[in-house]
């Protein structure tokens, strides 16, 4: 395992301890409506019943019930044993038929080829160096035709500060960058403990392209209120857009994606 890897495993694991909000299991609530609370865009249709299903770095005990709870065939991957022991959990105890597998979104040479009809990741790419390692491996593991429903930190939410200056958010950190940005304060952008990497669009956009994902739809989940106060994640979010969720398919063309990345052509 990688060195990025091992930490962002260690510091999962001492979040999903702490009780870090991001750590915690699905509720009844979003139970009562699976689909709905895992899909409020509606991509996936009104069912998603019998469809073979990867919660990619997706541990916690919420993706993957949700994704059972609404009649689909689970894996789920996760880098830290304690975020599964979330799911191992939360399966047993709602009677869900979870697959669990300890690894990371850069190798997924456990699943054969077109295993799965879907890929489900929420935001996790942030925790590689390099995202298109990650889309080459989803790219393999989804038939033709298949989903990738992704979920990405904006590169400009990364860049920017999170308390206002002179009444505005300034960008503090470079576009263009090499290695993990600096360590995070406590708050709700960021992950303490973590090693995080800021991915540009052309990596994010591009990279699902290149190999052979047509891009659907793209949304900017809104965060913001207009009365809240300066200083605050909903506050900030007035300015920018924290987060943005991609839909993705694979095509036929990612065949030929594939042969050019493996060749060097």
């Amino acid at each position: 395992m990688s060195n990025h890897a091992e930490h962002n495993a260690r510091a999962w694991d001492q979040l999903a301890r702490r009780g870090a909000p991001l750590t915690r299991p699905v509720s009844d609530d979003d139970l009562a409506q699976p689909l709905r609370a895992i899909d409020p865009r509606g991509w996936l249709g009104d069912s998603v019943a019998g469809q073979r299903v990867l919660c990619l770095a997706a541990g916690g005990g919420r993706q993957s019930a949700l994704f059972a709870a609404a009649g689909a065939e689970v894996t789920v991957l996760d880098i830290s044993p304690e975020m599964l022991a979330h799911d191992r959990r939360v399966a047993a105890e709602r009677r869900l038929a979870v697959r669990v597998v300890e690894g990371t979104m850069e190798d997924l040479s456990m699943f054969a080829a077109g295993s799965f009809d879907l890929v489900a990741q929420p935001v996790s790419t942030c925790y590689v160096p390099d995202v298109a390692v990650v889309f080459q491996q989803v790219a393999r593991v989804l038939r033709f035709g298949g989903l990738y429903l992704s979920q990405h930190k904006s590169p400009t939410s990364q860049q920017a500060g999170e308390q206002p200056a002179a009444g505005r958010y300034q960008l503090a950190e470079p576009y263009y960058r090499d290695g993990p940005l600096p360590a995070a304060a406590p708050g709700r952008l960021r992950e303490v403990g973590t090693r995080e990497y800021l991915h540009r669009w052309e990596q994010l956009i591009g990279g699902m392209c290149r190999v052979g994902f047509a891009i659907e739809d793209f949304t900017e989940p809104v965060h913001a209120q207009i009365d809240a106060a300066p200083g605050t994640f909903a506050h900030r979010g007035q300015y920018i857009a924290p987060y943005v969720r991609i839909k993705a398919r694979r095509t036929a063309a990612e065949a030929t994606a594939q042969a050019t990345l493996l060749t060097g052509d």
